[in-house]
């Protein structure tokens, strides 16, 4: 498919054309929100299909994003898109068709950035992943590792938790999670599993100099036995005796800071 190309009405009023149900759409995945759907916008890598506004929101999207964009905005009332959208989607007035991402290498990936690797082991909650991206964005990570199961895909609820994040941080889909350590290892990353029983501390574990691969495992479950004898150590956060663990995007997010304070 060609990528949409600047229109000449992108600088005018919005077209009245009504707009079709967002839902269960088959050609891409539908972003809602002021963060997310600007993020999108702004993006030279994501294909764009449609854009449902209202005045409002059109206004406000041109002050993030100048236009001309690469699409024409559709005028929607903002009752009429909550009635599109699926229950609970909080919209602030845009909704945007957009086709995945496309996929990456992870040695692509390294060769742009230097900064830590995050790998999430059965993490599913696609909201614990939109706010582990944003974390990831905010700290400098390189990348967000998932496997191509067991992880959710782009929905408009993850781009929403990740607040523009999706567009930045790559995420790399793998079918086997412990050849992806071991690939991560062959490219000099030391393999950090993160785990409440580890013996020592981030803190202590000196990591200085160290590109790091941080793994969280998921809530309740942790890292699985195949992946914790893939991690180089394993390490834990100092928290307090009364509390058995962090929410899995708190803890990574506290890890992050870690890793990347001077």
């Amino acid at each position: 498919m060609r990528p949409n190309r600047p229109s000449p009405r992108a600088r005018g009023p919005a077209s009245h054309r009504p707009a079709e149900s967002p839902r269960g759409s088959a050609d891409g995945v539908w972003l809602h929100g002021l963060h997310p759907v600007a993020a999108a916008l702004a993006n030279p890598a994501r294909r764009l299909r449609r854009l449902l506004v209202t005045r409002e929101a059109e206004r406000e999207l041109a002050e993030r994003v100048p236009n001309p964009w690469r699409i024409t905005p559709e005028l929607v009332e903002r009752d009429r898109l909550a009635a599109l959208l699926p229950p609970e989607s909080v919209h602030q007035g845009a909704a945007l068709l957009v086709e995945p991402l496309p996929e990456l290498l992870l040695e692509k990936v390294l060769e742009g950035s230097t900064g830590p690797v995050l790998v999430l082991d059965q993490v599913t909650d696609p909201r614990n992943v939109g706010a582990i991206l944003r974390s990831a964005a905010a700290f400098g990570a390189a990348a967000v590792v998932m496997q191509d199961r067991h992880a959710p895909q782009e929905t408009g609820s993850l781009a929403r938790a990740a607040s523009g994040a999706l567009e930045v941080v790559p995420i790399l889909r793998e079918v086997n999670l412990s050849r992806a350590l071991q690939a991560l290892k062959k490219a000099g990353l030391w393999v950090v599993g993160l785990e409440a029983a580890g013996p020592v501390t981030l803190a202590q574990s000196g990591l200085q100099g160290r590109r790091v691969a941080l793994v969280l495992g998921a809530e309740g479950e942790g890292l699985r036995r195949l992946t914790r004898e893939n991690c180089d150590e394993l390490v834990r956060l100092p928290i307090m005796p009364a509390m058995e663990s962090l929410n899995v995007s708190a803890a990574a997010a506290v890890a992050l800071y870690e890793l990347v304070r001077e």
